[in-house]
């Protein structure tokens, strides 16, 4: 059942153009999930639909499901999901992104556009209807396997861009690099776990917050060539069909074109930088009537409202309003 309109501030009456945003791993809350699976039958309804084909995937690569777990009376703890087997903590992600952009879609419409950020491509072309659900979730699953011969580590520096290669270059890194660009106050560097202390003590020095994401392993490093070839090797056995919107690449810096070699597309996550403003800007252009945040927390919508309310300004145009149902209380599904 569609609704007509959500009351709230700033919420959006029946946007006729919205945008699905996906983010990366580096913001994943399962207790959110389970408290709007808890609260909404729509959310429950996407969920159960959504892991129901996920978990014949996860019995195919030897993991425990995941559906039943979420959907009872005793669900795991992020704590639990992070002690489980390689591969379960991503596949959880792509799953509850998907279940968000599904429960949407049934209280709105579907997207005009989605946009990918990181890890975040792959659930995005699966919502664009590139991937199945199954092969969205092997190829996350691949992922994981690759990234988990990554050594090293990612940081949060709560400062801009060009902050953060200042602070790369005091601290002498010069295997750490800028990661992803979440906007002006916000980007995450990756490298060697010694470096990455080096650069959060220069960081606190600077006055500048620095945080350890809970990822064990380094991700957009030109260093990992060998492993975006495994990556890109493993997607080119999954068929691919024609997008049923366009899709954004924060690595990419742009839509997908059909003519793209999407498997070599995703696996440049590994090696080259995420840069969201870029594509938020070229969504502002399809003047959307909202966006919202298609997975559990809330660091991509608070990017996508600074940058868009920075455009908005430089335009002479309000900014749509940019809404994370998940993370926030009075949001009406």
């Amino acid at each position: 059942m569609r609704v007509s309109s959500v009351r709230g501030p700033d919420h959006p009456v029946a946007p006729r153009r919205s945008v699905h945003l996906f983010p990366g791993q580096g913001d994943f809350s399962i207790g959110t999930l389970v408290s709007a699976v808890r609260a909404h039958s729509g959310v429950r309804s996407a969920v159960e639909e959504v892991f129901e084909q996920i978990d014949d995937v996860a019995a195919e690569r030897g993991l425990a499901a995941l559906g039943p777990r979420l959907l009872g009376a005793q669900p795991p703890s992020g704590r639990e999901l992070a002690h489980a087997p390689t591969g379960t903590v991503p596949m959880a992600l792509f799953g509850a992104s998907l279940a968000v952009h599904r429960a949407l879609c049934q209280s709105y419409e579907p997207p005009s556009a989605v946009v990918g950020v990181s890890f975040g491509e792959i659930t995005a072309l699966t919502a664009a209807g590139v991937l199945t659900v199954a092969d969205g979730a092997r190829a996350a699953h691949d992922l994981a396997l690759v990234l988990a011969s990554c050594p090293g580590g990612l940081t949060l520096l709560s400062c801009s861009e060009q902050a953060a290669h200042r602070l790369l270059a005091e601290s002498g890194t010069a295997g750490t690099v800028v990661a992803v660009v979440n906007d002006d106050r916000s980007v995450v560097v990756t490298g060697p776990v010694p470096e990455l202390t080096r650069v959060e003590q220069t960081a606190v020095d600077k006055g500048v917050t620095a945080v350890r994401l809970r990822l064990p392993f380094s991700s957009h490093h030109p260093e990992l060539g060998s492993a975006a070839e495994v990556f890109a090797k493993s997607l080119r056995a999954y068929p691919r069909s024609a997008a049923l919107c366009p899709v954004y690449s924060a690595v990419a810096g742009r839509c997908y074109r059909p003519d793209d070699d999407l498997a070599a597309r995703l696996a440049d996550c590994l090696i080259k930088p995420a840069v969201v403003p870029a594509v938020l800007r070229q969504v502002a252009e399809l003047r959307p009537d909202a966006l919202f945040e298609a997975g559990t927390g809330a660091a991509l919508a608070s990017s996508a409202r600074r940058v868009l309310a920075g455009t908005a300004v430089l335009a002479g145009t309000a900014a749509p309003p940019v809404h994370a149902p998940l993370a926030e209380p009075d949001f009406r599904w």
